[in-house]
């Protein structure tokens, strides 16, 4: 019986020993007093590759599995783009077409009043086009004008006229603005902001009950009719939430149409960054909000590339001034970033825990994806209609970066070292 008892103690003294050790590669055991609890990426929607199990390794080192409590710097937080980010689709392309549909644009007093950079070319057609009978504010029959809506959807959309003269041209910062971006909130002027939100909230209702692949006719513009969110994106994003990350939206879409699409992914208004109108006595203007040291102007800066950054550094992390430029110190970063884009190349290298990129053949970002420096890039094809393999390579080494006056150059890496050309291998196949 002695040597029984002894055996049996010795047994039960190893299995606690055993159970005590954590494994290789296990989240850190709990503090006296704290859980454990590591929030879980939905195994039945499918990624590309081992993309699941790299997100949920980051989810899993930065989130309460391995910190409990937020440390001194706060929560990690992760920031998105919006369209083809989180949703398959364009929602400011929907908004304006829901709009033109429904005769909901104000004419404006003049079209160069819009836009600083439009040119005389784009206002005489304009004004051609759309005519001058329906008074200033009132709003333009664009179901019924196909040469108004037409000439409307081609600046947006090309940044030139029907017969093919440039609607924009000066100079523009072009890590920092695009003008026909910042046209689509200057087209609403003259309304209340939560007018242009429930345009956009009928839009939405419209686009998620399109079907997949349908196609609408703006004029004699054929653009998609469907918008989707991403199941993948909405269970990241869930799944981030749960973990203690602060999840924001960034995008380059007129704040109350953002605002009219993220709570779907569970997004507030708080955590919903957009382009900011200026408004003057609770309607919308043609000015757009400044950031970090540019004043308020008519669309100078606008959360997109180099300006997406900014707005983190700002209205997240709050660095003002100058410094709101600069790539900031590892606590003052984004720990994910994810973006389809190269407007969104700038944040999205910035995170310190995961490069989420959306492919879709755009050259910056998917150099800095495939170059992989830290390895912590993640390319991802498409959820919904991914595009096939792109044929020869994506030019890092000579046309890998825009310019600020709009040229392109060789992609560099941190250390100044050039990245070379890209082969394309996170794609669909059909």
């Amino acid at each position: 019986m002695r040597i029984t008892r002894t055996l049996l103690t010795g047994l039960v003294t190893a299995a606690a020993l055993a159970t005590s050790v954590p494994a290789a590669g296990a989240a850190p055991a709990a503090r006296p007093g704290e859980r454990t609890y590591c929030p879980q990426l939905s195994k039945n929607l499918k990624w590309h590759g081992d993309n699941r199990a790299r997100l949920q390794r980051m989810i899993d080192e930065r989130g309460i599995c391995s910190h409990p409590k937020p440390g001194p710097s706060g929560r990690p937080v992760a920031a998105f783009d919006w369209d083809n980010t989180v949703v398959k689709n364009d929602i400011s392309d929907a908004t304006v077409a829901w709009a033109l549909r429904h005769d909901k644009i104000p004419r404006p007093r003049t079209w160069r009043a819009t836009n600083p950079w439009l040119t005389a070319a784009a206002d005489r057609t304009l004004t051609k086009a759309c005519g001058t009978t329906v008074p200033v504010g009132a709003p333009l029959r664009t179901s019924r004008n196909a040469a108004c809506a037409d000439e409307i959807m081609e600046i947006r959309s090309e940044g030139r006229t029907m017969d093919g003269k440039p609607a924009f041209a000066g100079t523009w910062h072009h890590r920092r603005t695009v003008p026909q971006y910042a046209w689509v909130p200057q087209l609403f002027a003259g309304l209340r902001p939560a007018t242009l939100g429930s345009y956009a909230r009928q839009a939405r209702a419209e686009a998620l009950a399109a079907p997949i692949g349908s196609v609408q006719k703006v004029g004699t513009h054929t653009l998609p009719a469907y918008v989707r969110y991403y199941d993948q994106q909405r269970d990241l994003i869930r799944t981030l939430k749960a973990a203690g990350f602060d999840v924001y939206i960034v995008s380059a879409s007129s704040e109350p149409i953002a605002e009219a699409w993220s709570g779907g992914v569970g997004l507030d208004r708080a955590h919903t960054l957009g382009i900011r109108s200026l408004t003057r006595h609770g309607r919308l203007t043609t000015g757009i909000r400044g950031c970090g040291d540019v004043k308020d102007g008519h669309g100078e800066v606008l959360p997109y590339m180099d300006g997406k950054r900014c707005w983190i550094n700002q209205e997240i992390f709050k660095i003002k001034g100058k410094a709101a430029w600069d790539r900031q110190d590892w606590s003052h970063r984004i720990a994910l970033g994810a973006g389809d884009a190269d407007t969104d190349v700038t944040f999205v290298n910035d995170a310190t825990g995961a490069h989420l990129a959306l492919n879709r053949n755009k050259t910056e970002l998917m150099c800095r994806a495939y170059d992989n420096a830290d390895r912590r890039w993640v390319a991802q094809p498409m959820f919904i209609d991914p595009l096939p393999r792109k044929s020869g390579v994506y030019p890092c080494a000579t046309q890998g970066h825009t310019n600020a006056d709009g040229t392109k150059g060789p992609l560099r890496r941190a250390d100044g070292s050039v990245v070379p050309d890209q082969k394309d291998r996170a794609y669909g196949r059909k």
